[in-house]
């Protein structure tokens, strides 16, 4: 049985603007997830990391909180902080197709920082 939450979900989702804003919002949170589980396994407090990273406590709250328009840089030295390193990687949206393909066997170099 469908609750009705799950419902007025489905509905609102098949609204394509407002399923991108959703989707956009999510990977945003999975960035701060991710500082504040590594943070929450180092044993630090937002306070200890943000000295560790040499930034302020209020930029860690945030980063962890709402993720936006943070830098590479600033990534970086939180991940030092924290003893990890930061990776890059385009990872394609569901439902969504390419017209054409890059030669060269389809294999995509990374590089961690």
């Amino acid at each position: 049985m469908t609750s009705r939450w799950k419902r007025f979900y489905g509905k609102q989702m098949e609204d394509e603007k407002l399923r991108e804003l959703v989707e956009t919002e999510l990977e945003n949170l999975q960035l701060g997830v991710q500082i504040a589980k590594l943070r929450a396994a180092e044993n630090l407090s937002q306070t200890k990391l943000a000295a560790k990273a040499e930034m302020s406590a209020p930029k860690i709250s945030a980063m962890e909180n709402e993720p936006r328009n943070l830098t590479i840089g600033t990534l970086i030295r939180v991940a030092h902080a924290l003893g990890s390193r930061v990776e890059i990687k385009l990872v394609r949206r569901k439902g969504t197709r390419v017209g054409r393909r890059r030669s060269g066997g389809g294999k995509v170099k990374t590089r961690s920082l």
